[in-house]
């Protein structure tokens, strides 16, 4: 199986829009990083899609899709708290998960020497409405008449679903560790 196919070429073109869509949200150029959120959750779809239709999956994507998704979270949450687009507890609660997610996979490993974790409901609905908070608020930085500014309400959901996951995945991984 070639490393090189195209579910793994789409999550690296994944990783490369990520430092254009940052320079673009830095230099005002809204509308570009838009767009190139777009792209990254196309290819985000697009790259699972095909690894599962054409079974390609590699131990490569299996790593570096997760961390694509994950660096775009991360500079995305970090420089919208920044610009006062969400407010820093969510920005604070969404990178506290991913790192908790992060160190427990790594210790996981180190202890159990496997790498293999799977997704949890409660994480992927969690990165869900990560992506769609983030996905709205550039649609509202671009158009705030259809896109009017997310009731808090909005933001308290996403920050106690994260946790939740958080905290799921730290449950699941102790159970990991003591079975057997």
């Amino acid at each position: 199986m070639h490393v090189l196919n195209v579910p793994n070429s789409l999550t690296m073109l994944r990783i490369v829009i990520i430092p254009i869509f940052v320079t673009m949200l830095i230099y005002g150029r809204y509308r570009y990083a838009l767009y190139l959120f777009i792209a990254a959750g196309l290819t985000d779809l697009l790259d699972g899609l095909f690894a599962r239709l054409a079974d390609q999956k590699t131990p490569l994507g299996t790593f570096l899709d997760p961390l694509a998704d994950k660096f775009l979270l991360v500079t995305s949450f970090i420089l919208f708290a920044l610009y006062g687009w969400i407010p820093k507890w969510l920005a604070i609660a969404v990178i506290s998960r991913d790192l908790i997610v992060v160190i427990g996979w790594f210790l996981l490993f180190m202890i159990t020497h496997s790498a293999a974790v799977e997704p949890l409901i409660t994480g992927k609905i969690a990165i869900a409405l990560e992506l769609v908070v983030l996905a709205y608020i550039l649609l509202s930085i671009n158009d705030s008449s259809l896109f009017p500014p997310l009731p808090k309400a909005v933001f308290l959901l996403t920050a106690v679903v994260t946790s939740v996951s958080g905290l799921h995945y730290i449950y699941r991984g102790f159970k990991l560790t003591h079975a057997g």
